[in-house]
């Protein structure tokens, strides 16, 4: 028997990208709403209580509403917007994120699917504290530049109509209260808000992340090998990850590998370590898809894991 699935907003550029990814598999079976009752509460109503599980690609107001209208105990929700990332009850959709975190979403009801910038603070910090290379209170500096699509609809229209003259450079979010710093810092373990400087560039898709580290301030000063090395073994030992660490190289100043859409299209990340033991400074980098493993890809592989099937179907 199929696996029902809602997605409830799947006009937008998230619920399209997913139902992309999900068209032609044999095992599950697509709701579909009218076009013309998108805004039909019964209608919703009726698709969210008949899904197994629902998909909520919508405002955090719409998706607080959407779990509301679930009357049953058994559809399961998997929710891309901001509304549930940090509250009770549920289960962080990063699989990567601890060896233990693909089993707990496999396992919840409730499943709140990762932001794209949360991701690779991530995956460059909880590996390094965990490990003790890095104190949970250490002041963190977060910087990264993604595609203009992680705007949703309005801003992909503002740039493709703006055409040449669009600003290929554009800083926002400088009053640092930015939606996603709750979930950076509780699931980077965090003990303090990161100073977060995001910025959209003049491409659809794809992102780079950095978290530059002044190790010269930490307690006992890491190597670079050392931060490689924790990072590799937290990642290797997960199964099925789609987080990689590239090969680390001391004298490697730059790569090609670190274009913003080196892995669009795909579920896949991959974290650069570059440091100076001399000068103790460090720089973890992470590489991915704002619209893949920051969105789109990350929902598909939660599903999968709830389902059961192999969590890279579909990616």
């Amino acid at each position: 028997m199929s696996t029902r699935i809602f997605i409830d907003g799947e006009a937008g550029t998230t619920g399209l990208q997913i139902r992309e990814r999900l068209a032609g598999r044999s095992d599950l079976t697509l709701l579909s709403i009218d076009h013309d009752r998108r805004k039909d509460l019964s209608e919703r109503k009726r698709l969210l209580n008949a899904a197994d599980i629902a998909i909520l690609c919508l405002p955090d107001d719409a998706a607080k509403e959407s779990v509301a209208m679930i009357e049953n105990g058994t559809t399961r929700v998997i929710d891309a917007s901001t509304a549930h990332r940090v509250a009770e009850g549920w289960t962080y959709g990063f699989a990567e994120m601890d060896k233990a975190q693909g089993a707990a979403i496999a396992a919840a009801r409730f499943i709140a699917n990762p932001g794209c910038w949360p991701q690779g603070l991530i995956a460059a910090m909880r590996p390094l504290i965990g490990a003790g290379l890095v104190p949970a209170d250490q002041p963190i500096a977060y910087h990264g530049i993604s595609g203009y699509s992680g705007g949703g609809r309005s801003m992909i229209e503002e740039y493709e109509a703006a055409g040449t003259s669009a600003s290929q450079y554009m800083p926002y979010a400088l009053t640092f209260g930015h939606k996603h710093l709750p979930e950076m810092t509780a699931y980077g373990r965090l003990a303090r808000t990161p100073l977060f400087e995001p910025v959209v560039g003049n491409f659809a898709q794809g992102m780079t992340t950095s978290v530059p580290l002044l190790l010269e301030t930490l307690p006992r000063v890491p190597t670079g090998a050392e931060l490689h090395a924790a990072l590799a073994d937290h990642f290797a030992a997960i199964p099925g990850s789609f987080v990689t660490v590239a090969p680390y190289d001391s004298a490697l100043g730059k790569t090609a590998a670190l274009d913003p859409q080196a892995h669009n299209g795909t579920n896949a990340m991959t974290l650069h370590v570059f440091a100076n033991d001399r000068r103790a400074q460090a720089v973890i980098v992470a590489v991915y898809d704002n619209l893949g493993k920051g969105a789109s890809g990350a929902a598909v592989q939660n599903l999968n894991l709830m389902i059961g099937a192999d969590p890279a179907l579909g990616l």
